[in-house]
């Protein structure tokens, strides 16, 4: 008989399989990986190497369990992190912590990337609110103007903004871009750098080193054995929030509460395992399938953005453990219900039959009661029936779907569907034999850009020293590159660097750049 609908009434967690096509000749199917899956799951959270390829273990569910941490030195360092972190929220709210000129804090500038920013940002905007005791404001990009946008709002209360660098080994190039922007923008107003700075980092790295030479406010550490993309239960995440104001208690229990169900050996009462098969049975295993995620509810719109990259940077693979080829992937798209299936409804109705969707729904509308707008139905009733006549639509047109509902949008239930996903991702992984907790792609992007500045520093010097317009194909002859990179870089740099300038002509090959 096929999974239907299941309801853990301890978390308050629904959830509706029938459109998955569960069943029992699936199931029996699965039943070899599924015990590989939890026995790989067992040991990964008993502290063995769950990450081969770096020696490292994979412990990002001690956070909200330090009693299961491997050591009680583990334990008592994620306690400890905690204990600084409530500390800290404390007493900046207090005043106890204060402004370089004797204020009070209000504002914080949170700079990071990737696992860095996308938790604490999703989780910020899904619990912000009017009474958010302080504001949060995100540098997730080396993007000048983004940048500016942040310092152009908080120019005239900047004494009263604190600013986090979350950087596991200080090195991020994009982060320390952020950093030292934001430092030469605080001295520019007037201001120290460091009696506003906080740091993430992990212990004796080279931003931990900067941070205790500079004299910063406080450090908090980051592990080796937690991912960027699984770190919004640590400090990464928890620090920002706590200084929002955010119940990080319960946003740890909900996690918490959720993993205890995802360590369930009945594969009927485990809803992360169930997730985990829900998307073999879509993608056979292999990779090329698309999981649209719609959160009908707008403080959840940054849902499907969090789970692009902790389920794309987990699963998209080239090799699986025994180092054959196998480019595993599950992409991820999607935003918010009704608002955005407007974009693409047609297509996942109508087009190709590579995609699944998950949608999650919130059982309450609102604080307060609604009004009638129409056929003796509120507002909440029609994003209901949206959502469930989408579903049926995309059923009827043989599109697998999974239903996801919580009953309120609050700490608990956010930390909940954080976990739900995290460990579904682990399990699946497990099943398909591919390390989860390495990104080696995500490294090759970062040497050719190192190498491109490079090549940008010599173009740029040469044209300064020929003293005559080149063109790229010239330049690049001169240099060994590729013409293609060497006029893509000079364009950019004769935009923004006054010593340069740029003559289109045409053919665009013909087009100089030359020192002015």
């Amino acid at each position: 008989m096929a999974r239907t609908l299941q309801y853990w009434p301890d978390t308050g967690l629904w959830v509706d399989w029938s459109g998955m096509g569960l069943d029992e000749s699936f199931l029996n199917a699965m039943r070899e990986k599924i015990a590989s899956a939890i026995e790989g799951m067992r040991a990964l959270e008993g502290g063995s190497i769950a990450n081969p390829d770096e020696g490292r273990m994979v412990g990002h569910y001690w956070l909200r369990a330090p009693q299961l941490a491997p050591t009680a030195a583990l334990r008592g360092e994620i306690e400890s992190c905690l204990r600084s972190v409530k500390d800290f929220a404390a007493r900046v709210h207090g005043g106890d912590i204060r402004t370089e000129k004797g204020g009070v804090f209000r504002h914080v500038i949170v700079a990071g990337i990737g696992g860095s920013s996308l938790g604490p940002m999703f989780v910020s905007e899904a619990l912000g609110g009017p009474d958010d005791k302080m504001d949060l404001f995100f540098m997730d990009n080396t993007d000048p103007a983004g940048m500016d946008t942040v310092f152009t709002t908080l120019r005239g209360d900047l004494d009263a903004t604190l600013a986090i660098v979350i950087s596991k080994s200080g090195g991020t190039v994009e982060t320390r871009n952020c950093m030292l922007e934001a430092k030469a923008f605080y001295e520019s107003n007037g201001l120290s750098f460091s009696a506003h700075a906080v740091c993430v980092t992990g212990a004796g790295s080279a931003l931990d080193k900067t941070a205790q030479t500079e004299g910063w406010l406080a450090r908090f550490p980051m592990w080796d054995w937690v991912g960027g993309r699984t770190s919004v239960t640590s400090a990464v995440g928890l620090l920002p929030l706590a200084l929002q104001g955010i119940d990080i208690d319960g946003f740890l229990a909900g996690a918490a509460a959720c993993d205890a169900l995802g360590r369930r050996e009945a594969t009927d009462d485990n809803p992360a395992l169930l997730l985990a098969l829900s998307w073999y049975r879509c993608t056979g295993g292999k990779g090329g399938a698309t999981q649209v995620v719609l959160p009908y509810k707008d403080s959840l719109a940054l849902f499907a953005k969090y789970l692009q990259q902790l389920i794309m940077e987990s699963l998209g693979k080239e090799l699986d453990l025994d180092g054959k080829t196998v480019h595993q992937g599950l992409a991820v798209m999607g935003n918010k219900g009704t608002s955005d299936q407007h974009s693409y409804a047609q297509q996942l109705v109508g087009g190709p039959d590579n995609i699944f969707v998950t949608f999650v729904r919130v059982l309450h509308d609102r604080a307060g009661t609604s009004i009638t707008v129409g056929e003796e139905s509120t507002a909440g009733d029609y994003l209901n029936a949206f959502l469930l006549g989408t579903k049926k639509a995309l059923e009827a047109h043989g599109r697998r779907t999974l239903l996801l509902t919580v009953p309120e949008v609050n700490a608990y239930q956010v930390g909940q569907l954080i976990a739900l996903f995290e460990r579904a991702v682990g399990l699946y992984a497990l099943m398909i034999r591919i390390n989860a907790y390495h990104q080696p792609a995500v490294e090759h992007g970062k040497k050719a850009a190192g190498s491109l500045i490079d090549l940008k520093n010599r173009a740029v010097a040469l044209l300064l020293n020929e003293k005559r317009p080149l063109t790229a194909r010239a330049a690049a002859e001169k240099l060994g590159a590729d013409e293609r990179d060497v006029f893509s870089l000079l364009l950019h740099q004769a935009a923004n660097d006054d010593r340069l300038r740029f003559e289109a002509r045409s053919p665009v090959e013909e087009s100089v750049f030359a020192a002015k």
